[in-house]
């Protein structure tokens, strides 16, 4: 694709569907309802046409703050047809965070599920904007009358593939959520490379992602993937509990499955971890899968996991392991199509098995940041984007999770790992979760200190043994000082542990 061709991601994703007479074809399963291509195709339409009828201008960004189902797919791909700037949004965010979106995004219109309303009225940033409610339960919402009155067919915008065709905000763990530029031809990429490289994904797939479509991870997984072939993606409002994930396995059966680390955790302790069934492939990405966790869902379903990083910046998983090939405490290598490099402190090759930041270059990487110039220079440089994970690569080319840049502890002049730590408590039958924090001793040096989720009743004795478990394992210096349990840790949407909470 030459990028000042005619070209449009949502023509791209289900027009080659139509053509090869995968129209009948099923393309989303949700709470309420099965969509074919071809339905979904003429919604897509008419919403592109609604929103060109209310004045809604090319390049003019269109906030979606939709949970799962037909609705998404239906306005991400419809405003991205009329030459709109679909913007996804967490659901789970505050008033305060959607405010500040609102202000930052300089957007008029916004797609907003009736769940989300009550937040949404909260501030007046909010209120100031022309908001469509979608609602599955009424057929007379405003989303809905819309996509009804709307024309049935529609003409596509003049976009070219490096154009702008969508955002996605970062999860503003350090800061105010950022929003990130990409490109019509992002999503393509993503496509042919993971999709194809490691997923192999085909028309026969039927994907079921726990991660949401707001999120990079699940846009990939439940939309750009399964489209791209003609597959069937499943996709649902509730939020992924072992019981809500059990009961779409067992109903839908699916072939691929998407996880996190944290919900694969909670499916083997709820001691009914999914059966096998249809499923081929299990992914995770969102935080490094702990060997542990890997080890034991091999144990009760057989299975692999697929693990990977992927970050917004770049739209999708880059680094991976793959079907075949799966490396235990790593995220796998780079891949095809992407290239990955760990740098030192100073900014030169780091040695192998030394731990550096890692920066990666592909064709998915955004164009920068929403009026962050100086963020985005230090961001995106040369063609390389700086993640802000600390990584080590070994000899075999694999690459291992070290923490983010601010989670490294220095403990007497040398780098730990939080990762490292962690997976060495949760090799301990009594514990469920961790996490590894810096904390100062009585001289104000810096040493590991572990929250702990346990299974037993907590008690010095356990703390003892879990210190003296971990020195088992590892170097001396990286055993935690202190041990305190806790009933959960902080997370995420996406299940990442936020240290920075605890520390």
């Amino acid at each position: 694709m030459a990028d000042r061709e005619r070209y449009n991601a949502a023509d791209a994703l289900l027009l080659p569907n139509l053509a090869a007479d995968r129209a009948g074809r099923i393309a989303f399963i949700d709470d309420v309802g099965r969509y074919s291509y071809a339905e979904l195709n003429t919604r897509v339409d008419r919403f592109a046409n609604g929103l060109r009828a209310r004045g809604v201008a090319a390049g003019e960004r269109v906030l979606l703050c939709l949970e799962d189902g037909i609705d998404f797919p239906v306005c991400f791909l419809g405003a991205m047809r009329a030459g709109a700037v679909p913007v996804p949004l967490n659901t789970l965010l505050t008033a305060k965070d959607y405010a500040h979106i609102v202000a930052d995004s300089e957007a008029r219109w916004a797609i907003v599920s009736a769940a989300q309303l009550p937040t949404w009225s909260e501030t007046t940033e909010c209120s100031r904007l022309n908001v469509l409610v979608s609602d599955p339960a009424d057929r007379e919402s405003s989303l809905a009358a819309l996509i009804r009155d709307a024309k049935p067919t529609s003409t596509t915008a003049p976009t070219h593939g490096d154009d702008v065709a969508f955002w996605l905000y970062t999860s503003g763990t350090t800061g105010n959520p950022k929003g990130v530029i990409h490109r019509h031809g992002d999503l393509e990429f993503t496509a042919r490379t993971y999709g194809r490289e490691v997923l192999r994904i085909h028309r026969d797939d039927v994907v079921f992602s726990a991660a949401k479509l707001f999120f990079a991870y699940g846009l990939g997984n439940s939309l750009t993937f399964p489209l791209s072939v003609g597959a069937t993606a499943v996709v649902t409002a509730a939020w992924p509990t072992p019981p809500v994930v059990n009961a779409l396995l067992a109903r839908h059966a699916p072939t691929v499955f998407c996880g996190v680390p944290t919900l694969y955790a909670m499916l083997l302790a709820s001691g009914a971890p999914p059966p096998r069934g249809r499923i081929r492939v299990c992914i995770s990405a969102g935080e490094a899968l702990p060997e542990t966790i890997l080890e034991r869902w091999r144990a009760a379903t057989g299975l692999d996991i697929l693990d990977g990083i992927g970050t917004t910046e770049l739209a999708h998983i880059f680094i991976s392991n793959v079907a075949g090939d799966v490396r235990p405490g790593t995220s796998g290598r780079c891949v095809p199509g992407y290239e990955a490099r760990i740098v030192g402190d100073g900014g030169a090759p780091a040695d192998v098995d030394a731990i550096g930041d890692l920066e990666v270059r592909g064709g998915s990487a955004a164009v920068g940041y929403w009026k962050l110039p100086d963020t985005s220079a230090a961001t995106f440089r040369d063609g390389w984007v700086r993640t802000g994970d600390k990584y080590l690569r070994r000899a075999d080319g694999c690459f291992v999770y070290c923490g983010r840049r601010d989670d490294l502890l220095k403990v007497g002049g040398i780098y730990v790992s939080p990762m490292e730590v962690e997976n060495a408590l949760l090799s301990h039958p009594a514990v469920v979760e961790a996490a590894v924090v810096g904390a100062e001793d009585a001289d104000r040096l810096v040493k590991p200190k572990a929250i702990v989720v346990s299974r037993e009743p907590p008690s010095a004795q356990l703390a003892d043994a879990l210190i003296a478990h971990v020195r088992e394992r590892l170097a001396d210096y990286k055993r935690p000082r202190w041990v305190e349990f806790v009933d959960a840790l902080p997370k995420t949407a996406t299940g990442k542990i936020q240290r920075y909470k605890l520390r």
